[in-house]
């Protein structure tokens, strides 16, 4: 994900998200802990918006700590038809972050999806 300023960004996904910090590699770019994954923040003065989707286990606490440290919300918290509750929040690089949590089990078949093993 790419920020002009890698140490600013680290600090307002950690305020914001609740992201952690996990290896800092000089001053470039750092890899930050998102539940039971990673993502990589670094230091560009181009920047292209990207979306990526965080798995969180209360979407609607996890929404109001990321509007009160600044972040935009794009979507509010809703109930998908697929068994998933999700908002969308734009931090202050543009970057769109959904953010997913699990409600219920619910067959693909359901809402147009088809399950492949």
């Amino acid at each position: 994900m790419p920020y002009p300023d890698v140490r600013a960004a680290a600090k307002w996904l950690c305020d914001a998200f609740g992201f952690r910090e996990r290896l800092r590699i000089f001053d470039h770019r750092i890899q930050m802990t998102v539940g039971d994954g990673n993502v990589v923040v670094t230091d560009s003065p181009v920047l292209a918006p990207v979306r990526v989707m965080v798995r969180v286990l209360d979407a609607d606490a996890h929404a109001a700590r990321a509007e009160k440290a600044g972040a935009k919300i794009v979507n509010p918290p809703t109930d998908q038809p697929f068994g998933e509750r999700q908002y969308t929040a734009e931090d202050f690089a543009g970057h769109r972050w959904t953010f997913s949590q699990t409600i219920a089990d619910v067959d693909p078949t359901t809402w147009g999806g088809e399950l492949v093993e």
